[in-house]
């Protein structure tokens, strides 16, 4: 399992090509050999594919436009492929309404792109948050993870699980990952702490916080996840850069490269 960073944690930093190009390098610098592309500034795809190569990293997966994949699914496989991308994702559900409706809706939306990403071998990724936790009794109590699992196979749509966001919904992650088995490729890891200062929870660097980690990635390895995807939307006042750094440290003690 690889040590990916999720380049949300630094999008501050990735507003320009330029800005984008250093924050690649300085990914580069911590030890990082993969990267989620998120929350950074428009790029090319041939420009993309350069920037990684000189900073000796892949780019495994994506938070993509939704209209683009929906809309240009051909164009969006191209683009993912001339940089070597094997996974197209989503960063949330656009027509979540917390009911069953409008999570078919999205289903319904979204089948020609999932199957016409699968034949092209690529994949795509939900990212959850909380909510696809939520069980909706209008359709016999089942969640969101559970209809699209019905309504997909692994090998056509997989799931970006945060962990962080899982136990927000009080679900545990290790069982979450366990019952995703096949379709958690790639996850995301940040940590859950109590901040004294702040008096209230707060988003942490990977083993900097109160989650079970060893535990999760004992799950991760037995799903077979292939990318973990550290990520921390909020990093307060501390340097994202350095929370990524210390991040990585940590799993890197735990024996992932």
């Amino acid at each position: 399992m690889i040590i990916g960073a999720q380049l949300y944690t630094v999008r501050d930093f990735c507003k320009t090509p330029e800005a984008l190009a250093e924050t690649l390098k300085k990914i580069a610098d911590i030890g990082y050999t993969s990267v989620q592309l998120s929350g950074v500034c428009a790029y090319e795809a041939d420009w993309m594919a350069a920037e990684l190569k000189k900073d000796g990293l892949t780019a495994d997966l994506t938070h993509f436009s939704y209209d683009r994949i929906v809309k240009d699914t051909d164009a969006t496989i191209a683009f993912h492929k001339t940089f070597g991308c094997p996974y197209i994702g989503i960063g949330s559900n656009p027509k979540f309404q917390f009911d069953a409706a409008s999570m078919q809706t999205f289903i319904d939306e979204i089948r020609p792109a999932v199957k016409k990403i699968a034949a092209a071998g690529l994949k795509f990724m939900y990212h959850s948050h909380h909510m696809e936790f939520g069980r909706f009794p209008e359709n016999g109590n089942k969640n969101s993870f559970e209809m699209m699992s019905e309504a997909f196979t692994p090998d056509e749509l997989g799931f970006t699980m945060d962990c962080y966001w899982a136990v927000e919904a009080g679900a545990d992650p290790v069982e979450v990952i366990h019952a995703l088995k096949g379709r958690v490729d790639c996850l995301h890891y940040k940590d859950r702490c109590f901040s004294l200062t702040a008096k209230g929870q707060r988003m942490a660097p990977v083993g900097k916080g109160n989650m079970n980690y060893p535990a999760i990635i004992r799950a991760s390895l037995d799903a077979g996840t292939k990318y973990a995807f550290v990520e921390q939307d909020s990093c307060y006042e501390d340097d994202p850069f350095d929370c990524l750094k210390a991040s990585y440290d940590y799993l890197r003690s735990l024996g992932l490269h």
